[in-house]
């Protein structure tokens, strides 16, 4: 199996299951309610803004992958449109798995020998780091949903004057 297959399978994973962490993006959100998904707790971010952040990070490699310019900044990487409703956050649900197909792709129809190419710019780094950076991004911010998700569902309401909704 090509180097390609194998980091789109592993990109897959993390976002739908079957890797060995046995977590992933998708089922870790399938439960969490809009409202659950949009609440601020302790100064962390929301589980609405982890997920869009380490999104922002795969449709930014989504457009590299498709031939166009590197259109990212950091600073814009939490900003993401409002959630005031269950329909809502499962569109958006959808958007973060139609994303993630179409990434893989993507990755998997690349020649090997691109991985070693920057990746737009020589200071990025080539594009297996970069994929790879994307896929260790997400299991990072996983790991923050899941505590996230873990604490609003065993923590009073209102408890310590922390919890309230963004």
């Amino acid at each position: 199996m090509q180097l390609t297959s194998q980091l789109a399978k592993h990109f897959r994973e993390i976002h739908f299951g079957g890797n060995w962490t046995c977590a992933n993006l998708k089922d870790t959100l399938a439960d969490v309610t809009w409202q659950q998904a949009t609440t601020k707790i302790y100064g962390f971010n929301t589980i609405a803004t982890l997920a869009f952040h380490v999104n922002y990070f795969v449709v930014a490699a989504q457009d590299v992958l498709q031939g166009k310019p590197l259109n990212a900044n950091d600073k814009y990487s939490f900003d993401h449109p409002p959630i005031q409703s269950q329909d809502d956050w499962e569109k958006f649900q959808h958007k973060l798995g139609a994303d993630a197909e179409q990434v893989a792709k993507l990755i998997e129809q690349l020649p090997e020998e691109k991985l070693w190419e920057d990746f737009t710019d020589k200071k990025y780094g080539n594009y297996y780091r970069n994929i790879h950076g994307i896929i260790e991004h997400l299991h990072y911010h996983l790991g923050q949903i899941a505590l996230i998700k873990k604490l609003l569902r065993t923590l009073p309401e209102n408890s310590a004057g922390q919890k309230a909704n963004s």
